[in-house]
């Protein structure tokens, strides 16, 4: 019976990093491959969930609550789950989940999409910030977390040209995270050419959230030259946040001049 357990527990911790479907329970689970249309394979009048697997970068992706009896990865993993819940056709909820979680639908179908391509789940999202402002920002959070070079470039647009300045906003915030070279130049961009003040004040704060070496001194930058003073005193706030050398020899020498 222990080499049988054993066996089991493999099969299932092999599965996971593969891109299975995590351990769902309380629920009819179906698992199919992807057929070619992402939004027709996602449709019930009734509550349902859907969901399949994305590649993420490699790390610690742990959003469980409750764990299945299973080995859990200390390297971290390069996939995750997104889950969907629809209900008369419409995407109400994006979940995203470890797959070495346990999940309990609450009695709802379940199914599973084999083999998702990137950019079919991309566009997916994508659609998804505005069709339904409900799970707009979760999408944005599911988009930012594909490791395609595809979902950067939809948020640098989304950053760039939405006509939402909350959506603009978000986009620079998950940019943040991606940081390198064409992360920092959307993100400048909009402190300099964004008309919203608000969404200036959010890029000031992206640049906050890089690397400091990448970030600490383009704020230096923005406190040195920023025309508006809102946009200027976020500058300021997050260079004093930051505590870094850079930052305290700036500030010596604005004060005393």
């Amino acid at each position: 019976m222990k080499p049988l357990c054993a066996f089991l527990l493999a099969a299932a911790a092999a599965l996971a990093q593969s891109g299975g479907p995590p351990q769902v329970v309380n629920a009819k689970v179906e698992t199919r491959a992807f057929s070619g249309d992402l939004s027709s394979e996602m449709k019930s009048a009734a509550p349902a969930w859907f969901g399949y697997s994305i590649k993420v970068k490699r790390g610690d992706h742990d959003t469980c609550h409750t764990r299945a009896a299973q080995p859990v990865p200390l390297e971290g993993t390069d996939t995750i789950a997104l889950l969907f819940r629809v209900e008369n056709n419409q995407v109400q909820k994006v979940r995203i989940f470890s797959l070495e979680c346990s999940l309990d639908a609450g009695g709802l179908p379940f199914t599973w999409i084999a083999g998702v391509p990137a950019a079919q789940s991309i566009d997916l999202l994508r659609r998804l910030i505005h069709q339904n402002a409900n799970v707009s920002n979760e999408a944005i959070l599911s988009l930012s977390m594909h490791d395609d070079p595809a979902a950067t470039d939809a948020l640098i647009q989304l950053a760039k040209a939405d006509p939402s300045p909350h959506i603009r906003q978000q986009a620079l915030f998950w940019l943040s995270q991606k940081a390198g070279s064409r992360a920092i130049a959307t993100i400048t961009d909009a402190i300099l050419n964004d008309p919203d003040t608000n969404v200036k004040k959010r890029a000031v704060f992206a640049l906050a959230q890089l690397p400091k070496d990448e970030g600490v001194p383009k704020l230096i930058e923005i406190a040195r030259t920023q025309r508006n003073p809102e946009v200027r005193k976020q500058a300021f706030f997050w260079l004093g946040q930051s505590r870094d050398p850079r930052a305290l020899a700036f500030f010596e020498e604005v004060l005393v001049k």
